[in-house]
């Protein structure tokens, strides 16, 4: 049973979106901002699949990512709660740099020393010629919380991405950005927190039993 919210406080539910044929490839291949794919068959499939889920879950409001693979989730979310998803700004995924559309394999053979510095601390050694994770965690983490903060007493949706979901994550339980890895977040999982007294809590990571999978 999810929270309801209590005046003061919003209930956030940050859902990844589904898949793209780059998050299907084996291994997978980096889209980061620059990538703007739609979702594949399978992507569909969990998007419609979550907007039944959350359709059980009256919102008030439906938030997106820019991206395609964002605002497409977002759309079947919306449209099961009779409102329309609004697109910001500031809420695309990670940029990759030079590592975009290329797989691990691929990156680990072109840029074998970057690729061990970024393993052993992407907080600090990002996305060569992109972000990095605490860069991330900071773009997001006003925006997210304005949002919250703009609708107590409700419950809002907001669609985003894998690195966006992690970094503000790992944030918000205080785990090292260095170590954001440690939390999956697959696509089209569901994340629960609740927003009260200027304070972010967690209630539930990578959620996904709805997806039947």
């Amino acid at each position: 049973m999810l929270p309801s919210p209590a005046p003061d406080s919003c209930v956030l539910l940050l859902v990844r979106h589904g898949a793209t044929v780059a998050n299907l490839a084996r291994p997978v291949r980096l889209q980061g901002c620059g990538i703007d794919l739609s979702l594949s068959p399978e992507g569909v499939r969990q998007a419609e699949a979550t907007a039944e889920f959350l359709a059980t879950i009256p919102c008030s409001a439906v938030f997106s990512s820019r991206m395609k693979r964002a605002v497409e989730t977002a759309e079947r979310i919306a449209a099961r709660q009779n409102l329309v998803v609004e697109p910001l700004s500031g809420l695309h995924e990670v940029d990759v740099g030079r590592w975009e559309g290329r797989d691990r394999d691929e990156i680990e053979a072109m840029d074998p020393e970057a690729f061990l510095l970024f393993l052993e601390d992407p907080a600090t050694n990002g996305y060569p010629e992109g972000e990095n994770v605490v860069q991330v965690a900071d773009r997001v983490t006003p925006i997210l919380e304005a949002l919250a903060e703009r609708h107590l007493g409700q419950r809002i949706i907001v669609v985003v991405h894998n690195v966006v979901l992690r970094a503000y994550l790992a944030q918000v339980l205080e785990i090292p950005l260095a170590r954001y890895r440690q939390l999956t977040q697959e696509n089209c999982c569901v994340n629960v927190l609740v927003w009260q007294h200027a304070t972010m809590q967690v209630r539930t990571v990578n959620s996904v039993w709805h997806l039947g999978e």
